[in-house]
């Protein structure tokens, strides 16, 4: 039954009249099923019979359709555009890679505008997603522009440096390039603003990410900017998202007086370990490799006596952004908050490419399996 529509949704999908389903059925395009002394038909079968036809009907699910230019994930390598991500991570500024995700347009010294301050009364268990997720809608509010959908890349340079500017600061700020206004917003520490930068650039896409489809649901029906991150933000805010890095900080912080026997409570309980692993990846996260290797010349990493013991495994982006926040005495969510703000590149050049597609094209159809009247 899983399987298989009811004679409404079969004409719902190939957008004709249910007579005409059984028209289908006398003239051997569709093969009919009675179950329960009803006319049942299969899925597969319909929606073959819809790409014949040119279907206008209600959309099946096009997960697997999206003709996307922006990002490649193959034999464990990413690219944007058609450029190795690590390369571009190693020799351009985030502003740069971000107006060439938007526009395909090869730029240097791109820059983003001055950002402000979003004064926002938060408890103080406010973490910094948080404040990202309500700055985002405050300034969605302050932007009477918001619905102009053209405006798409000056928005999300505004976006992305308000964000930044309403996070508090916890260190002296110098310089105008995101990385280094971001980084007093993060560590105390000595700025290592092309760390950072490197960082951003990795995290700014990755394909049809989870949060990418909600972003990309949202554009489909012709959503604001703001309204089109926000739809990111909410999907990263799960535990099999956005949160994992600040699960992987968290282990690590454990492990930094005992790694060995850290990583045996956990083998003991029952517990994955966090930060390895991917379900894209087969051998290798090339996000994390190169993350890595930029930190380890900054001094011993806690993460690397972890690595050791997971021989069969490899681990992925969110134990190198954990790492990163370690290392350098931020936040425990500080990498969720660099995921954000980085991603928001990708959720906007998702979005514009949704904007030139029909509209509302992601309406997938229920299968019911409950009791019918």
């Amino acid at each position: 039954m899983e399987s298989m529509l009811t004679t409404n949704q079969a004409a719902r999908r190939l957008g004709v009249k249910p007579a005409t389903v059984y028209a289908y059925v006398s003239r051997g395009h569709l093969t009919s099923t009675k179950v329960n002394r009803h006319s049942m038909f299969g899925v597969a079968e319909v929606e073959a019979l819809a790409q014949r036809t040119g279907a206008r009907g209600a959309v099946a699910a096009v997960t697997d359709r999206i003709r996307t230019r922006i990002s490649l994930l193959e034999n464990d390598r990413l690219h944007y555009r058609g450029r190795s991500v690590p390369e571009l991570s190693s020799t351009k500024r985030f502003e740069d890679v971000a107006h060439w995700l938007w526009t395909e347009i090869d730029s240097t010294g791109m820059q983003f505008p001055e950002g402000q301050e979003i004064w926002m009364a938060l408890p103080d268990s406010a973490t910094l997603t948080d404040r990202v997720r309500v700055a985002i809608a405050l300034a969605s509010v302050g932007d009477p522009l918001r619905y102009d959908l053209d405006r798409a890349v000056t928005t999300a340079k505004s976006l992305i440096a308000d964000v930044v500017e309403s996070l508090p600061l916890v260190g002296r700020p110098q310089g105008t390039d995101i990385a280094e206004r971001l980084w007093a917003r993060l560590s105390p520490e000595p700025a290592q603003p092309d760390l950072l930068n490197a960082a951003l650039i990795l995290l700014a896409d990755h394909d049809l990410a989870i949060s990418t489809m909600a972003a990309r649901v949202a554009a489909s029906a012709h959503a604001n900017p703001y309204a089109v991150v926000s739809a990111g933000m909410g999907a990263m805010e799960g535990q099999k998202h956005g949160a994992a890095t600040t699960i992987a900080y968290r282990f690590l912080l454990q492990a930094q007086s005992d790694p060995m026997g850290t990583v045996a409570e956990h083998l003991r309980s029952g517990q994955p370990i966090p930060g390895f692993g991917h379900r894209v990846y087969q051998s290798r996260d090339p996000r994390a490799d190169h993350l890595f290797a930029l930190l380890r010349s900054h001094g011993d990493l806690v993460a690397d006596k972890v690595i050791a013991t997971q021989p069969q495994t490899f681990p992925n982006v969110d134990l190198a952004l954990a790492q990163f926040a370690l290392l350098f005495k931020m936040a425990p969510d500080a990498g969720e908050a660099i995921f954000a703000i980085a991603r928001i590149v990708g959720w906007i050049a998702h979005a514009m490419e949704e904007y030139r597609e029909p509209g509302l094209r992601f309406r997938t159809m229920g299968v019911y399996t409950g009791d019918r009247p």
